[in-house]
């Protein structure tokens, strides 16, 4: 909240349109400049860091005061109201109503201890996703020190210079100093629901209503159209969305509505309905079932399974004693039940995505949405942008092309923002007459077919017109800034209009230069923004000399020429008219020039203008159709976005995983298909794939759009490329995925993005990108770069991964717990009373041991060596695959069985079977075979459960060779265990605990109901030993039978196949997408 200094007014007397700090008059009453000097703006360069931070301190935080961050009485509340704990509570009040205060006693002592542990993970949980929604929180782009820089909108401070465009929120009221076309839409504030369109000229009256100050962009409100900057002169409480902040907050009724008639009235039924459906969703939240991620209520729903089938234990128990009312038998009941109870299953889930997302921020990854994180290990198909994402978004001019003059390349150089840096080379031929592939690396060093070295200014001398009219367009038609400051060069505005920027700069021609000072040339009148659909933007300029207005505009080739009917064919000096109608024949050759640049992965645009005759009256509100239209084509240009280093190694990374990735883009199909080829998008050897596929491969927006949903279907596979995107193009991509049962992954950074990102499975923001694409995705990319979205879902995998090891450890203890309890029952006393095997003490330590840290530690477990060398996992199975099922009963009956065969070696083989007398209940020297049984069988359990946390951590691969291509045969799993140190410390502690459980006087006896063992701590060891060679026999037994099923179903497995037949096995033709599902199943 902000803070209130002596000198300013709290936030209950502000008074609308003032700053947090008043000035003389309202904002909106007052010229942009007056603000600007009242506030000690800066309109130019903005405030400088230093000063920024000084006022942050001096106003606080931008924000309206409601978050309310984390809430520790909140958390202590939820670790007692909650369905597990309510259950030890019971067997608490079980155990003391029927007199076993020491039982009681420790369980009441397990409850405290699980609700500190509980509470202190969960407030650490809570505080790093409150940290997280902070990295998602809206952001902002301001100037600072002549600097654009994104930060967060709550280090928004008044005076700051904002700059917003189309799709972004307003993050603090802002008196506009420039609107181009600028429009929001206010209806949170003021309940209009047509945009508002914005004037910085305006001044309105003290008295003038939010609603009709049109110099004022508020804060909350979106940016529907155009681009703007503004002086920020009110932040948090102090903006006018701050003034209602209070009726924002209201909390959204959890009490159901009562369904009235027409005319306003309910029947009895209606309102019993309604009551009754309440209460169902009270119990549901409280258990858990209808709250959290898809997996968070599947395991509470679990949870309540288990608790039945406790129930039904406890039952079986009872009904073996002939429910007879004895303590020792209710609390063996007791026992039993608990022993079915996955009392750390829900908290450690939360726990382990807290800890994943945590995760993801180092991978550059914000997540938005927790069911993501599940659905991540399950993408099949990711559709990504290419420009930013797939490639750098450093864009530079590479090659022009101007009629009647000839073409122009650049060298590369260093500094791609340098205007004097790097050759220029000019050729009179045209593109497609010109070979840009040297013969060799030494013919291209030399320039060899690229033309003669010429510098800018001799270039310039040599033609007449026609390159300071193409230099005109590309300067004008252009709203990135480039400039030079303590001798380096600085840039703002799109990457690409930048590198176009950079272009014409080289020649001199730099629209700051053009456009500003008191002899500037130009003055802008209109400014059309670049819109998807008609791929173009213009801007009407004013000749400051003439008077005469000019349209210049750039776009898509193919949009562009379409609204050309003129070019020039040979230069001449301005004002002799040379031009001629523009011919099909003459577009065919644009087309083959643009596919030249294209073809050498250069994005083409187009440039055209046209004097507007004196007659015509131009503003913004003109119809951009009638300013677009009657141009003179002017040349092309092409720019180099080189692709990311690390986009080929993520893509092929994808393509080991079995993930098709998909490029929907907005450039020219060749364009698109040389970057697809060179990061590894499309397949190397194309030769190899059948006419029919090679259309569907790659296909331009206009075709794949034309089809129906049936033709779509029947095409042999979905395109790997569509160039020429647009955002309906994107939602039909993703319902055709969805008909063919992919589960994909959507990348997006615009306002028309964002219906593409709520369909998609996973819909990923750019970082950069817009507000509302941000608000319509799951996941943000900090860093714009596809090799994030590998990194999230290999993340994705191994939090999935480590899920199902943590709940396939809990399930398979509680079967070893309910098994050696169960059968336990048949070894009865003379008085006809079942006999523990284990003693209700033990089985709650065993639980509390052996399944809270060693799980947490399971979650937090790295991910395997081959996570990203098999197909995504199915969400419809989930965690709950065969394999998993089968596993949690194996692993849980041998144990049961090791254990039993522990406590009956010790009774019957050196104990003579003796079951002394009420050893239930009490230590005698009739029961210390039983009490010595006991302690070897608690031992067994102890060791095994913890033990099993280490075999876990791969499921397949053996615990001693958990890393395939170790030379370290004897060693490498000491390594293992040590790398995840809060496994192996949970694990040593649970370790150690138990020895004073067993040799502490009074405590063997009168808690745990066992005494000390001498030399049966061999039979221990046997058992620990047999317990390893049985769980490595299965998981060897486990890797021969799906090696075999692979080899029989494809003749090989998953990482012996060429990951082209992986990937592109449907487009070469073969079989191989499932083929390479079976086969995966096969790996080591």
């Amino acid at each position: 909240m902000a803070k209130s200094g002596p000198d300013k007014k709290s936030p209950t007397d502000h008074v609308s349109g003032q700053s947090n700090k008043p000035l003389t008059r309202p904002a909106h009453a007052l010229p942009f400049q007056k603000v600007a000097e009242e506030l000690g703006a800066d309109t130019l360069a903005g405030l400088s860091p230093a000063e920024a931070k000084r006022r942050l301190e001096e106003f606080g935080t931008n924000d309206l005061g409601d978050a309310e961050g984390v809430q520790p009485l909140k958390i202590v509340i939820a670790q007692v109201a909650n369905a597990m704990t309510m259950v030890l509570i019971l067997a608490m009040a079980v155990s003391f109503g029927i007199g076993s205060y020491i039982e009681g006693g420790v369980v009441a002592a397990v409850i405290l201890l699980n609700i500190v542990v509980g509470f202190f993970q969960e407030y650490s949980a809570e505080k790093t996703m409150d940290s997280l929604r902070s990295l998602s929180s809206p952001t902002a782009s301001v100037v600072r020190d002549g600097e654009a820089k994104v930060v967060p909108s709550g280090e928004i401070v008044p005076g700051d210079l904002v700059e917003v465009k189309m799709g972004d929120t307003i993050p603090a009221d802002l008196r506009l100093i420039e609107a181009k076309n600028f429009e929001t839409d206010e209806a949170l504030l003021t309940g209009e629901s047509l945009p508002v369109r914005k004037s910085e000229n305006s001044v309105f009256e003290d008295v003038t209503g939010p609603g009709d100050r049109l110099n004022i962009a508020y804060s909350s409100s979106t940016c529907t159209k155009g681009r703007a900057k503004g002086i920020v002169f009110a932040t948090g409480v102090y903006t006018e969305i701050g003034a209602i902040a209070s009726a924002l907050n209201k909390k959204d009724s959890k009490v159901r509505p009562v369904k009235r008639k027409p005319n306003g009235k309910a029947g009895p039924h209606r309102y019993l309905e309604a009551y009754t459906l309440t209460l169902g969703d009270v119990i549901g939240r409280f258990l858990g079932v209808n709250v959290g991620t898809p997996l968070q209520r599947k395991l509470s729903k679990l949870a309540m399974l288990l608790f039945g089938i406790a129930i039904v234990c406890a039952l079986i128990v009872l009904g073996a004693n002939k429910f007879v009312s004895e303590r020792e038998v209710i609390i063996y009941a007791v026992a039993t039940g608990l022993s079915m109870i996955p009392a750390s299953l829900v908290v450690v889930l939360t726990i382990t995505m807290a800890a994943g997302t945590k995760r993801m921020v180092q991978r550059n990854v914000i997540v938005r949405n927790l069911k993501s994180l599940e659905a991540l290990g399950a993408v099949t198909d990711i559709c990504s942008d290419k420009t930013g994402t797939l490639t750098q978004g450093k864009m530079v001019a590479r090659g022009a092309w101007i009629p009647g003059l000839g073409t122009y390349t650049v060298e590369p150089s260093s500094e791609p923002f340098n205007p004097t840096k790097g050759d220029v080379r000019f050729d009179t031929r045209v593109p497609h007459d010109i070979n840009f592939k040297p013969s060799s690396e030494k013919d291209g060093e030399k320039g060899v077919g690229y033309g003669e070295i010429v510098s800018p200014t001799d270039l310039l001398a040599r033609s007449k017109s026609r390159l300071q009219e193409f230099l005109a367009v590309a300067s004008l038609a252009n709203l990135a800034t480039i400039y030079q400051k303590n001798g380096g060069w600085h840039t703002r505005g799109d990457p690409t209009e930048i590198a176009i920027q950079v272009f014409s700069t080289r020649f001199s021609w730099n629209r700051v230069d053009l456009t500003t000072g008191e002899n500037s040339e130009w003055t802008e009148v209109a400014e059309f923004p670049f819109d998807s659909d008609v791929k173009r933007m213009s801007v009407i300029m004013s000749h400051n000399t003439t008077g005469d207005n000019f349209a210049f505009t750039k776009g898509a080739v193919e949009r562009v020429i379409k609204v050309c009917t003129r070019y020039y064919k040979a230069d001449a000096p301005a004002g002799e008219n040379n031009e001629v109608s523009m011919t099909d024949e003459f577009r065919d050759e644009i087309i083959r020039n643009m596919e030249v640049f294209a073809g050498l992965g250069l994005r083409v645009l187009a440039l055209a203008s046209r004097k507007i005759d004196a007659s015509v009256r131009v503003s913004e509100d003109t119809n951009r159709d009638i300013v677009e239209q009657d141009l003179t084509f002017r040349g092309l240009i092409g720019l180099y976005d080189p692709p990311r280093p690390e986009s080929a190694p993520a893509v092929r990374s994808c393509h080991e995983a079995g993930i098709s990735v998909h490029m929907l883009t907005g450039d020219h199909p060749e364009t698109a298909k040389a970057i697809a080829i060179e990061v590894g998008i499309l397949p190397k050897n194309m030769e190899r794939v059948s006419a029919e596929v090679a259309r569907s491969i790659v296909m331009t927006a206009t075709a794949f759009d034309a089809l129906t949903d049936d033709e779509v279907d029947k095409l042999p596979v979905l395109p790997l490329v569509i160039a020429r995107c647009a955002p309906s193009t994107k939602v039909r991509m993703i319902e055709a995925l969805h008909r063919r049962k992919k589960f994909c992954a959507m990348t997006g950074d615009g306002v028309n993005d964002s219906p593409s990102l709520r369909r998609a499975d996973v819909g990923i923001a750019m970082g950069t990108g817009s507000d509302v694409a941000k608000d319509a995705s799951d996941i943000v990319l900090t860093d714009d770069n596809f090799a994030s979205i590998v990194a999230a879902i290999e993340e994705g995998r191994r939090i999935f991964d480590n899920i199902q090891k943590f709940v396939l450890h809990v399930l398979a203890e509680n079967i070893a717990q309910a098994g050696t309890l169960l059968v336990g029952l048949a070894f009865k006393d003379a008085r006809g009373f079942s006999v523990f095997p284990l003693a209700p003490v033990e089985i709650v330590w065993i639980i509390m041991i052996t399944s809270g840290l060693p799980d947490m530690g399971l979650g937090f477990e790295v991910a395997v060596p081959d996570i990203m060398m098999r197909p995504p996992q199915s969400l419809k199975t989930g965690i709950f695959t065969l394999e998993f099922l089968v596993d949690m009963v194996v692993y849980g009956l041998w144990i049961a069985a090791l254990c039993l065969a522990a406590f009956v070696l010790r009774v019957y083989a050196w104990g003579g079977g003796e079951l002394g007398q009420n050893c239930n209940n009490e230590f005698s020297e009739s029961c210390e075979t039983i009490f010595k049984a006991r302690a070897t069988t608690f031992a067994c359990l102890t060791w095994f459960a913890l033990f099993l946390a280490w075999e876990l951590v791969d499921m397949r691969r053996s615990f001693f060779r958990m890393k395939p291509g170790s030379k370290k045969y004897f060693t490498q799993w000491m390594e293992d265990v040590w790398r995840n140190k809060f496994l192996f410390w949970a694990i040593i502690g649970g370790f150690v605990t138990l020895f004073p459980t067993l040799y502490i006087p009074v405590i063997n006896h009168k808690v745990f109901k066992h005494t000390g063992i001498s030399w049966e701590w061999g039979i221990v060891f046997i058992a620990a030993g047999l317990f390893f060679a049985g769980v490595e026999a299965w998981k060897w037994g486990k890797r021969v039978y799906f090696r075999r099923q692979a080899k029989k179903k494809t003749g090989r497995q998953w990482k012996d196949m060429d990951i082209e037949e992986r990937v592109f096995g449907d487009y070469l033709g073969g079989s191989g997408s499932e083929e390479s599902i079976v086969a995966a199943n096969g790996r080591d």
